[in-house]
């Protein structure tokens, strides 16, 4: 962990987790890592109390593991783990998508459209981060409409656990077109209010992933030793 990262210090630890959040997500802090506080306060350029503060809260999303005695290290989710977080999107957004189909409008097509030349548009530029997060975007411009307030929070946190494993399998994912084609025919079939094809499409589309992230972490850790 090297050079400085200026923050703005009105907020400290809520820039730092976020900074912190990103660099977990991205990979650039490995699963396992050990998280050394003394090396972050001094690569931020703050005292070590929004560190752990910042810490506190990354541990509250499930990306940290922290303890006042033993200091932090970045979660590292078994296999069967990683498995049932897929299980649950499953669960969780084939229920919102099958409320969401006979609620949605016209705007709402056309928002997931946009989205979905964006996506296109970041395909093309080999941007995996911002495929990520549009990705996240568009599912849940799917699901608008379903209009579930305390589904969609508890989805969030599940989301915010698949990003890293998701942008992990694009990194290395070598033929993009077919997950481009999965995402345009759930669109289709929302728009035709085919609601069990979608869900069923849906269904297909995230367990595909679970395997195929389940594969590459996998293979990578019997190739790291992890």
């Amino acid at each position: 962990m090297a050079g400085k990262r200026a923050v703005t210090r009105s907020s400290l630890p809520e820039v730092i987790a976020s900074d912190l959040r990103e660099r977990i997500l991205s990979g650039e802090l490995a699963e396992g890592e050990t998280i050394r506080q003394e090396a972050l306060a001094e690569e931020y350029d703050v005292s070590r109390m929004p560190i752990r503060e910042a810490l506190k809260r990354l541990d509250a999303e499930g990306l940290v593991q922290f303890t006042n005695n033993r200091g932090a290290s970045v979660t590292k989710h078994s296999l069967r783990e990683i498995a049932e977080i897929f299980d649950l999107r499953i669960l969780l957004e084939v229920d919102l998508f099958r409320r969401a189909i006979p609620a949605m409008t016209a705007e709402d097509f056309t928002r997931c459209t946009r989205i979905l030349d964006d996506m296109d548009a970041s395909y093309d530029a080999n941007d995996v981060a911002k495929w990520g997060a549009l990705n996240h975007k568009y599912h849940s411009a799917l699901y608008a409409a379903a209009d579930r307030k305390l589904t969609n929070e508890v989805l969030q946190g599940i989301s915010l656990h698949c990003d890293r494993f998701i942008r992990m399998h694009l990194s290395v994912m070598q033929q993009r077109e077919p997950a481009k084609k999965e995402h345009r025919d759930l669109l289709d079939l929302a728009q035709a209010r085919d609601v069990e094809g979608a869900c069923a499409a849906l269904t297909l589309h995230i367990s595909r992933t679970k395997e195929a992230l389940l594969s590459l972490v996998a293979e990578h850790r019997a190739t790291t030793g992890g």
